[in-house]
């Protein structure tokens, strides 16, 4: 089952497929929130590889004409939606955090790290700055199953800082914990092992599908820039979609449904919980993984229609395409799980490199189809990148 769980759940020592050690258990899942708990000091992801200034800004949205299936309360679909942007000026503007302090502290018990771990760790983006003009092609990123929005930041910067807005969602219900600008925080409500997982696949993959439609329409009709004065613009002509595990699989589905989507790619998510592994999909669609093949993947191939790649990353796990492989040494995790489990989730890359080769490869695919600037990092393997395999290749 850790197979299966790893490819759909962010943190993916959770549940069953880990049997804590007793540092781990003295902090499991309580039934609140807790504050931060004080530690050494500030862990730094990554700067972008340009010398361009980034800002974020996070926004709720409300999807009055959807009903959120997730919810306790009938009431309409609220999301938390985190942008990241190249931005005309910095000064003034404090230095973003990678999450809020109490969501901050969800994700370090999901994820096993030490109480105050991912409050050390920081962005470089800086809170509100003014956005450069122009339209800017749209990224929309999800999170991995009971993940959330800021797991893949040290990406997402570097998306921002090479010219794109990345809108990165906080999937209710599904993401560890969600904070609202009113104070709520609202936990994930997903079992770790559904009695019927193939259903509840189709469910959490299909609503997520339905978030990022949402968010896209918000983000390239004007109603969120009209009524949040100062956001950046997007270009509704140039959107792509990514995720990391569930939210890859996300991204396939949503790109079979909605034709606004120009490319799609799935950082090593099993694409469970939806028609694509048998439909194939009729744009370009990147798979960038960890794991050597599944069967999910296999399947696509034989049916992909529009131009693919299946890139293979060596000495890789399932985490090293997020941010926590920056936060595991200072926050203990190996003390946490058994060698094979975080061998399975980290391989052995170092972290550093983990984030330059996505950021290379990621970028370079966009950039392709979002901005029709071909790379020949996307035809054969790179022997400045020896880590990076060809699987598969069509068109």
């Amino acid at each position: 089952m850790i197979r299966r769980r790893s490819l759909l759940t962010f943190a993916g020592v959770g549940g069953a497929a880990l049997t804590l050690s007793g540092a781990a258990a003295a902090h499991a899942a309580p039934s609140s929130v807790p504050g931060p708990a004080a530690g050494p000091g500030p862990i730094d992801l990554p700067v972008p590889t340009v010398r361009q200034p980034v800002g974020t800004v996070s926004l709720r949205l409300v999807d009055e004409n959807r009903q959120d299936p997730f919810a306790p309360v009938p009431g309409p679909r609220e999301l938390m939606v985190q942008l990241w942007y190249p931005a005309a000026g910095t000064a003034g503007r404090a230095r973003a955090a990678y999450a809020t302090a109490r969501v901050a502290a969800v994700l370090d018990r999901t994820a096993f790290l030490d109480p105050g771990t991912l409050g050390r760790l920081r962005p470089t983006a800086r809170v509100g700055a003014p956005p450069v003009p122009g339209a800017l092609p749209l990224l929309l990123l999800g999170h991995g199953r009971k993940g959330g929005r800021s797991n893949c930041t040290a990406l997402a910067e570097e998306l921002a800082a090479h010219g794109y807005l990345v809108a990165s969602l906080d999937h209710t219900y599904d993401a560890a914990a969600v904070e609202f600008p009113d104070g709520r925080v609202v936990l994930s409500a997903l079992a770790d092992e559904p009695a019927d997982w193939d259903a509840a696949e189709r469910r959490e993959v299909g609503v997520r599908a339905a978030d990022l439609r949402f968010v896209a329409t918000e983000l390239t009709t004007g109603r969120t820039v009209r009524r949040h004065l100062g956001l950046p613009c997007a270009d509704p002509a140039r959107i792509g979609v990514l995720g990391h595990s569930m939210g890859g699989a996300a991204a396939a589905e949503a790109v079979r449904q909605d034709r606004r989507f120009a490319a799609g790619l799935d950082l090593d998510g099993g694409l469970f919980g939806s028609p694509v592994p048998d439909e194939g999909l009729d744009r370009p669609f990147l798979l960038f993984t960890a794991l050597d093949d599944h069967d999910t993947w296999r399947r696509w191939r034989e049916h992909q229609r529009g131009w693919g790649r299946h890139l293979r990353q060596r000495d890789s796990g399932h985490l090293s395409f997020t941010d926590i492989p920056h936060a595991a040494g200072p926050g203990h995790l190996a003390e946490h799980a058994p060698p094979e489990v975080y061998a399975q989730l980290f391989g052995t890359i170092a972290p550093e490199r983990a984030t330059e080769l996505a950021r290379t490869y990621v970028r370079a695919y966009f950039d392709r189809f979002l901005r029709g600037r071909p790379s020949p990092l996307l035809n054969a393997p790179s022997p400045r990148h020896p880590e990076v395999s060809f699987v598969w290749s069509r068109g």
